[in-house]
């Protein structure tokens, strides 16, 4: 059987090395991005000059409009997906909670827990016995954060992640007597683009010193973790979760 794998936020940091770590594994790969194009193409060529077979679709996960189509055409051109990673997430300036909009929450919550479920959705009815699928397997991408909280940051994005932590366990549940296994990945300080768009580039430098490793992660060691939820060597873990975060 074919191996598929759909990765949203592919162009970037652990989506981009799970991406590239799953062509290697085997799987043909779907990147899903926002809006850096030429980021994703150069994920894309990097997979297909490796031998492997990929394509770059461009998506706003928080439409659902947007998800429907992203499915469509991954059934139309890699076939019915296998393995799904829930990976785009946002996160915005640094503020405390009494400087946040509601604006501000709803693009957090939009992006990082409703997309996540659309996706989810779409991937369960291709994966579930129920539909007549051949099951599979989905890796949301959650967030040390959620055990933290991000004070004085991100306690948004803390939160958002909370649910995403929630909604991996009851989803987990909901599907594993129809072939669909779902667990987690909490990564913590990961050298990634993300903390620009937080409005600190160089968080991980600052916060290093505070992680029992005493270093930041890279976005391999984050991935490397992803594949093996995704691969049969997981056979048993639903429901589940490994933090890769330096012991903080």
């Amino acid at each position: 059987m074919k191996k598929v794998i759909l990765i949203t936020g592919g162009s970037r940091g652990i989506g981009a090395a799970t991406a590239r770590m799953a062509a290697a594994n085997g799987y043909a790969v779907c990147i899903g991005y926002h809006a850096n194009r030429e980021a994703a193409e150069g994920v894309l060529e990097d997979i297909v000059a490796a031998g492997g077979e990929a394509i770059a679709v461009q998506v706003d996960v928080g439409c659902e409009q947007e998800v429907v189509r992203l499915f469509d055409r991954l059934d139309n051109e890699l076939g019915r997906v296998s393995a799904l990673v829930n990976n785009a997430g946002i996160l915005e300036v640094q503020a405390r909670v009494e400087d946040m909009d509601a604006a501000r929450i709803q693009r957090i919550f939009t992006t990082n827990v409703s997309g996540s479920f659309l996706c989810a959705r779409e991937a369960v009815r291709r994966m579930s016995t129920k539909h007549g699928g051949r099951g599979g397997a989905i890796v949301n991408v959650s967030s040390g954060a959620a055990r933290l909280g991000a004070p004085g940051e991100y306690v948004d994005y803390a939160a958002s992640k909370g649910a995403i932590d929630t909604f991996t366990v009851g989803l987990a549940k909901e599907v594993a007597a129809e072939g669909i296994r779902v667990n987690a990945v909490r990564p913590g300080i990961i050298y990634t683009d993300i903390h620009g768009s937080g409005g600190e580039p160089n968080r991980v430098e600052r916060l290093k010193d505070s992680v029992p490793l005493k270093r930041g992660g890279h976005p391999e060691e984050v991935a490397k973790a992803i594949l093996w939820l995704l691969s049969d060597d997981a056979s048993y873990s639903t429901g589940s979760f490994i933090d890769v975060t330096g012991g903080r």
